[in-house]
């Protein structure tokens, strides 16, 4: 008799380290949860309502692969809005930004293709590269020290991207870094990448979340031609506060469609009319909304920042965007053991760096989207906690 298992790529992969520290946690209303990406606040009550009413209205049955023709439109015009003009044609409304991620890299990519990833990165687009039975090398970011922030060596990511490579991952403004890539990076990158047929997943959730003053983050479509290999995955759940709502979409060549759409079929069929139509009322009025929670964020990164200059011992890395900010504590080098500890003795829940892959191990990742008074209780807390275990 043969054993039940799964395949060995798939067995490979580790569980997830953010879940087992919030599972130790389960049942604790005193925890300060910060483990998550994921605001605090519900769905703003527009979209909600459009949901509702959609759903009054008999919204339940089976729609287009590639989603509404008015929510591509929609989606192809807010593209278009913050970079540049493309055909709503190019749109696939998908289950979520982590579907559209899976979509892009079943699309693409095969058993023991070579993948290269800008890291730290968030684990499921990690994995997507090895569930899919293809090797995925490591470009590390690193802390540039006179600015104290996030730094990319271009060069030497070019020198990975050799003739051969499949695709190139990368994730701007990041999770877990915050870090953001510029325009001379993205057309440097993109130009390598044509001459040598290597395909880009770029996944800019985190686009509207941005501290420099402007309203969007830089995209590799800005520097695109609508033949390249690139594929941008996005979703509604962070900007417009939609997390459980699971829908995203992709931007992809004209030629890739076709595909895509046979891989929505086998995979979800088509997201629910509702969940559409709540998307469609995040765009169509939710510009305000987008506004009011990356100032949230930024107010609550600010606060977090400035509470942890104030505690001995620790470090934080400055970010540019997204909603999280890495920091580490001196001597300690077990990411895991630490938040497992903070959890258990100071009822603090943050996500531990080794989750994002050793290029993070000895950090910790904070989730700013909170109150700027319980960021700051949750400093409190963890200066408590130092104290107590000098």
């Amino acid at each position: 008799m043969h054993t039940p298992i799964a395949r060995q790529s798939v067995r490979d992969i580790a569980a997830s380290r953010i879940r087992e520290v919030a599972n130790s946690a389960m049942g604790r209303p005193d925890v300060l949860a910060f483990w998550f990406g994921e605001p605090d606040r519900p769905t703003p009550a527009p979209i909600v309502a459009a949901a509702k009413a959609a759903l009054d209205a008999g919204d339940t049955f089976y729609l287009p692969n590639l989603g509404v023709p008015a929510l591509r439109e929609a989606l192809a015009s807010y593209v278009g809005r913050w970079h540049r003009p493309i055909s709503a044609s190019r749109i696939a409304v998908t289950g979520s930004g982590v579907n559209a991620l899976m979509l892009a890299a079943q699309a693409v990519v095969s058993p023991g293709d070579r993948v290269v990833a800008v890291t730290p990165l968030w684990p499921n687009l990690a994995a997507i590269a090895q569930v899919l039975g293809a090797t995925i090398e490591t470009c590390p970011l690193q802390v540039d020290a006179a600015t104290g922030r996030w730094r990319l060596d271009v060069d030497r990511l070019i020198d990975m991207l050799v003739p051969g490579t499949r695709m190139l991952m990368v994730n701007s403004p990041g999770n877990p870094t915050g870090w953001v890539i510029d325009p001379q990076a993205q057309r440097t990158l993109m130009a390598h990448c044509r001459r040598h047929g290597i395909w880009v997943l770029s996944d800019e959730a985190y686009e509207r979340l941005v501290f420099d003053g402007s309203d969007c983050a830089p995209s590799f479509l800005d520097c695109a031609h609508d033949e390249d290999r690139l594929i941008v995955a996005n979703t509604f759940s962070k900007t417009w506060q939609m997390t459980g709502w699971r829908l995203g979409w992709l931007v992809l060549p004209d030629a890739l469609v076709p595909d895509i759409e046979k891989l929505i079929e086998f995979n979800t069929s088509c997201v629910p009319g509702f969940v559409q139509q709540a998307g469609l009322c995040a765009l169509r009025d939710g510009d305000a909304i987008a506004r009011d929670f990356t100032a949230y964020v930024r107010d609550g990164t600010h606060a977090l920042i400035e509470g942890l200059r104030e505690v001995p011992r620790v470090q934080a890395v400055i970010p540019d965007g997204a909603m999280y900010v890495l920091l580490r504590v001196e001597g300690a080098s077990d990411s895991l053991s630490l938040a497992k500890a903070l959890v258990a003795e100071a009822g603090l829940g943050l996500a531990p760096g080794i989750a994002f892959g050793p290029e993070c191990e000895g950090y910790l990742r904070w989730c700013t989207a909170r109150p700027a008074a319980t960021l700051r209780e949750g400093v409190s807390r963890l200066r408590a906690h130092l104290k107590r275990a000098q």
